[in-house]
């Protein structure tokens, strides 16, 4: 991004930070109507002018309906759609839509008094509602409403807008009724501290409140959710609700779940270790040493092999071995090399994503899809399980079906793992962190990046560099104190200088954190305010740039993770 527009946006995000303090508050009142047309895409770009060419019209991912907007920007335009809205003189609007993306911006032009924009720097992992409200002026009658994204970035998604108000008189979609209270709500998996709920969806929602005893506890707008906090052994009664902009819904009829006693991992993965070593073998030669399985050293407990493929077909994915780039690895020495991996112990998963992965699990169709296809690969490879490692965003409420279904497929032995980058794990409300709870009793670890990321908030609210005691055991608390369990936290690292382009730190750093996290010595700065001695362990990308460095990496970190206590 050059500093002209980086100053551009610096400004954007100091007029949304105006606007917040503001208050351009606006509450639509009873007759109020949308005045936008074609609000959700469903008769595609109809009503809509995008520039460049730069919009189209997508089935997936959406937020609700069937269609939602697409629009990729270029390196000198940013894919603003917009449409004319007729609106009244003297009267106050709210405008509202759902977006996913990086720096996706709504906004409103022509208004006759201030022009109004908001914007979400955003992870591309789900969608999340901006809202803004405006008042016309004296002689206006109608008004621009946009949404763009910015140079370079990613495609944006948005979907369902609305411009409530007054009515302008140019016609629009209808106005949202309530919707029905959700049918079919029932408990799903069980731990000592959740209870997974799932529902049935309800037509024009656009999310689910749900009550715990009576109380609203969480806001989701997919048809699950996994309470957490809970006591062990500890029965509970649940509700949920349905929502949109004309209100919220009577709740469902009440659900009982009960959970488990206390202690024991609570996720899945069979006999993998209490203390486990993960390493990403590199299925292609990128000047780091090509290998074969066999020759993976033996502290390494989990091996990921990098990457499965996405097919034409929506969620699926496949796997080919690059036996021209491995030297003429053959398939079958492939097979009974993990064959050799399972009989000394050891576990080989399939994982899906790395940085240029393009799966996109948005639906339940794409949701069977992956399922099958990861399921298949198990089957024909001997693979343990899968690993998730999508960099450009997930959908939780997706990808959990998804992996619920390997599970229920794969049995209890499933390994399971994850390799979110540190800004999916930052909240428990982010898709990736939500992912991680919706499966906790089948996840067997989140082993997040602790690098490429620069700096970042510890669980103190405290910002941490990179390359630091601190940086590890502050972020490696946020996912401790929200809701995995310590089983199930796994502190990723590059295995060299090679491997990443920020955020090495030598063996003896990884050790450091580890020790502080489960038995409170070798701390930094932070010190956790307690210890954690089921700590998982530590992952490593990769295999390969471990052994160009004659495997420094796993011959110090191995050792001491299988020494943890």
């Amino acid at each position: 991004m050059n500093r002209a527009r980086h100053a551009r946006l610096a400004l954007a995000v100091v007029a949304a930070g105006a606007l917040s303090i503001a208050g351009l508050a606006g509450t639509a009142q009873a007759a109020d109507v949308n005045n936008a047309k074609n609000a959700g895409f469903e008769s595609g770009l109809g009503n809509w002018s995008c520039s460049a060419g730069s919009g189209a019209t997508v089935s997936s991912p959406v937020h609700g309906g069937t269609a939602a907007l697409k629009a990729t920007p270029s390196g000198s335009d940013t894919a603003q759609c917009s449409q004319t809205v007729a609106v009244k003189p003297n009267s106050t609007y709210t405008l509202s839509a759902w977006v996913q993306g990086s720096y996706v911006y709504l906004g409103a032009s022509g208004t006759g008094t201030t022009d109004v924009s908001t914007w979400t720097p955003g992870t591309g992992s789900g969608y999340s509602q901006l809202s803004t409200s405006f008042k016309t002026g004296s002689s206006t009658t109608s008004v621009q409403i946009y949404t763009h994204g910015w140079y370079g970035q990613p495609a944006y998604y948005a979907d369902d807008f609305s411009v409530f108000g007054p009515d302008g008189g140019g016609g629009g979609d209808p106005a949202p009724t309530v919707p029905a209270a959700p049918a079919g709500l029932a408990v799903g998996s069980v731990s000592s501290s959740s209870v997974n709920l799932s529902w049935g969806a309800v037509s024009n929602a656009t999310g689910y409140n749900v009550y715990q005893g009576g109380t609203k506890v969480q806001s989701v707008t997919g048809s699950s959710a996994t309470v957490t906090g809970l006591s062990a052994s500890t029965s509970y009664q649940f509700q949920v609700s349905a929502t949109n902009a004309a209100g919220e819904s009577p709740k469902s009829a009440a659900v009982t779940g009960t959970t488990s006693a206390s202690g024991g991992n609570p996720g899945g993965g069979g006999n993998v270790p209490k203390h486990a070593v993960t390493g990403y073998w590199q299925n292609f030669n990128n000047g780091a040493t090509v290998q074969k399985i066999s020759d993976v050293p033996a502290d390494y407990d989990i091996i990921a092999v990098a990457f499965a493929d996405a097919t034409s077909t929506p969620g699926a994915v496949s796997f080919t071995l690059d036996s021209a780039g491995l030297g003429g690895y053959t398939v079958d020495q492939f097979k009974a090399d993990i064959a050799a991996k399972h009989a000394a112990g050891k576990f080989v998963i399939i994982s899906i994503g790395g940085q240029n992965g393009t799966i996109s699990v948005s639906d339940s169709n794409s949701a069977n899809n992956f399922a099958n296809s990861v399921y298949s690969l198990m089957q024909t490879y001997g693979f343990d399980g899968v690993d998730i490692d999508l960099e450009n965003g997930l959908n939780s409420t997706y990808m959990t079906q998804a992996l619920k279904a390997i599970a229920a497929k794969g049995g209890s032995k499933t390994v399971i793992t994850m390799a979110p980058q540190t800004i999916d794990m930052q909240s428990p409300s982010n898709e990736y962190f939500k992912t991680a709870l919706n499966i906790k009793d089948i996840l067997t670890v989140v082993n997040m990046q602790y690098y490429n990321s620069g700096s970042m908030n510890g669980c103190d609210g405290n910002v941490y560099s990179q390359g630091t005691v601190d940086f590890l055991t502050a972020l490696a608390c946020i996912q401790l104190q929200g809701g995995l369990d310590p089983s199930q936290v796994g502190l990723g690292l590059p295995a060299s200088t090679s491997g990443a382009g920020s955020g090495y730190v030598s063996p003896s750093v990884v050790n450091a954190a580890l020790d502080c996290l489960t038995k409170g010595t070798s701390c930094g700065n932070f010190k956790p305010s307690k210890t954690y001695p089921t700590l998982r362990g530590a992952m490593t990308w990769s295999t390969n740039w471990d052994a160009k460095s004659g495997n420094a990496w796993s011959g110090a970190v191995g050792p001491h993770v299988h020494a943890l206590p």
